[in-house]
């Protein structure tokens, strides 16, 4: 019953909704989706699930209510929605790209435009899944704002802070967070296997990084079987968070700021990034 790697990135994503009541969960990618699943069968029955169309659905994706769009923007600038959106880029408060890469009159990388990014970070909480944790991704500066960061919603005020909330950024390394005194991205807890040596390697600026880094959470034997057995029974989450490079069943004791037990680097994933 050992956890892979992508179960514990399924159980880092479910817990962004943790006690967030009756809001409108908006998972963008497998990872995202299975956590929001998974969250709704345990420990937040009230979280609403969408088709990603117009209508909202049971655990068993049986219709039972409506979400025309006008309505879905009203929860969206409500505040009563949370999104987890993918990341081509971001910066150490939280500012995202997904958008292009380079000089924005002639990028290198033309990407999927700013879609809902700004709307969704100024009106309800968004966090991010990131599949694969490097420096291309996590940059000093992102090269097109999709997605509001902290250190911009200040600079606008009240008026952009009201709703402005980034719970989690999670990764196929570990989760990360805000809680610093200036807001700037904190290394919450780390994947089994994973030390924070790898993780500043991978990351392209200073990463605010306390003395002891815990663990991410073991998953329940419940909650793997509803992974394994009832969510994704085809295993689908290990073609986006692959095995290979970590070790199962890693030690789980003592992970400190030099790093965890000093397992080896963990996989590969694929970029993906957000819509509504």
């Amino acid at each position: 019953m050992n956890p892979t790697p992508a179960e514990y990135c399924v159980i880092a994503c479910a817990e962004a909704w943790r006690d967030n009541g009756e809001v409108l969960a908006s998972p963008m990618g497998l990872i995202p989706s299975i956590g929001a699943r998974l969250a709704k069968r345990t420990f937040s029955p009230d979280l609403l699930l969408t088709d990603g169309e117009a209508m909202l659905v049971g655990l068993d994706g049986t219709p039972e209510g409506w979400l025309p769009y006008r309505q879905h923007l009203t929860m969206v600038t409500g505040g009563r929605r949370h999104v987890m959106m993918g990341a081509s880029q971001i910066d150490r408060f939280g500012n995202q790209n997904i958008s292009c890469v380079g000089d924005w009159a002639r990028p290198k990388r033309q990407l999927l435009g700013v879609r809902g990014g700004p709307v969704n970070t100024l009106n309800n909480p968004t966090s991010y899944w990131i599949p694969k944790h490097s420096t291309r991704v996590f940059v000093p500066k992102v090269d097109m704002v999709c997605g509001v960061g902290y250190d911009r919603a200040a600079a606008a005020g009240p008026s952009v802070t009201r709703f402005h909330r980034i719970p989690r950024v999670v990764t196929d390394l570990g989760v990360f967070d805000f809680a610093t005194p200036d807001h700037s991205m904190r290394l919450a807890s780390l994947h089994p296997g994973v030390t924070v040596e790898r993780v500043r390697e991978a990351t392209g600026f200073e990463l605010y990084v306390p003395d002891e880094v815990p663990y991410t959470r073991e998953p329940t034997p419940a909650e793997l079987e509803l992974i394994r057995e009832v969510i994704d029974p085809k295993g689908a989450r290990d073609r986006e968070v692959p095995a290979a490079g970590m070790i199962p069943g890693a030690a789980r004791t003592g992970p400190t700021e030099t790093g965890a037990a000093k397992i080896g680097p963990t996989r590969t994933g694929a970029a993906e990034a957000g819509g509504r």
